[in-house]
């Protein structure tokens, strides 16, 4: 790759990174909201499904548009990864703001309600979880938002790298002129 195609490369990551960054973001508005909404709680995980078509949909416009319709695999693997990385940057930009200024504790007091109700509980402790689940909820309610923030950072790049392995060989296409 030359020092061009790998300035376009990371131009096309940019922008489609935006695009992917604010479908995280309605996926974890969806995901606050349905802590106490089922249906918002449903359309989060629709989300999280929809994410990798997004992204190759992403990576397909970027081959026939930008690259005359021919990308390699590694092409398409860096691509992902760059479009993950971008778009995971700025969704933590977005959640650190919400979580620092915003929620004010809501969306773990709202958890912690979830798993204290006494069905819940009562289900933890015949599955014998109900230790674990207090483990988890002292390490969440220990946690500060830039922890958070940074977890989910990590958990989105490395989402990319993984999901770009089958995304990019799926979509990857010789041009024409080369066999």
């Amino acid at each position: 790759m030359t020092a061009p195609e790998y300035v376009q490369l990371k131009a096309f990551a940019r922008i489609d990174g935006l695009r992917l960054s604010i479908l995280l973001m309605l996926g974890f508005v969806c995901y606050v909201v349905g802590l106490t909404s089922p249906t918002y709680g449903f359309l989060a995980i629709i989300t999280v499904i929809v994410t990798p078509f997004f992204v190759g949909r992403q990576l397909k416009r970027f081959r026939d548009n930008g690259l005359d319709g021919a990308i390699s695999f590694l092409r398409g693997w860096a691509y992902v990864v760059l479009m993950f990385f971008y778009g995971g940057l700025l969704f933590a930009l977005a959640q650190y703001a919400y979580l620092a200024y915003l929620d004010h504790g809501y969306m773990l007091s709202t958890i912690n309600e979830m798993l204290s109700a006494p069905e819940y509980a009562d289900m933890m402790k015949r599955l014998g979880l109900s230790e674990q689940i207090n483990e988890s909820l002292s390490a969440l309610n220990a946690m500060r938002p830039i922890d958070f923030v940074l977890n989910m950072l990590t958990t989105v790049i490395m989402s990319g790298i993984v999901l770009g392995l089958p995304i990019a060989a799926v979509l990857q296409k010789r041009s024409v002129n080369s066999k």
